[in-house]
């Protein structure tokens, strides 16, 4: 007696609004994410292996002992001194993988003002990192920075 089952057949990915927003949104967060790491670079002066954007719901970036970085394209809608500080952090940990005092040391050379990024950015991850959430949060720093 022969049972005849069924073919798996792969399931097709499903393709969501917020999978098409990463994908109209991941190269221009890479082109920002490079040319803003290679200008900060040129001060460090240090070497990584790879840039990966990703869309993370909680997470702006991460580094690995792998001297990968990761970047979640989101970063794209902050405000510019907040993506710049988290390119900075990222970047100070291919030196230092903790946040010890010699690590803020690092990002206190190009972002002196980093606790003030740190408390801001705490200010919209209480907000949440939805699109739109974010959208509203860089208008109001361009109504700011316009006044």
């Amino acid at each position: 007696m022969m049972w005849w089952g069924r073919k798996k057949v792969p399931k097709k990915r499903r393709t969501t609004s917020v999978t098409k927003h990463f994908d109209e949104h991941r190269e221009k967060a890479r082109e920002l994410t490079l040319a803003r790491l290679h200008h900060f670079n040129q001060h460090y002066n240090l070497t990584w292996n790879r840039v990966a954007i990703r869309n993370q719901r909680r997470r702006w970036g991460s580094c690995s002992s792998l001297k990968n970085l990761n970047f979640n394209y989101k970063i794209l809608f902050l405000p510019s001194h907040l993506q710049d500080y988290i390119i900075v952090h990222e970047l100070c940990h291919l030196m230092e993988l903790n946040h010890g005092q010699a690590f803020w040391n690092l990002v206190a050379e190009q972002i002196p003002h980093y606790q003030l990024c740190v408390a801001e950015l705490r200010a919209i991850d209480a907000l949440g990192h939805s699109v739109f959430t974010l959208q509203l949060v860089q208008a109001r720093y361009q109504l700011l920075r316009a006044a």
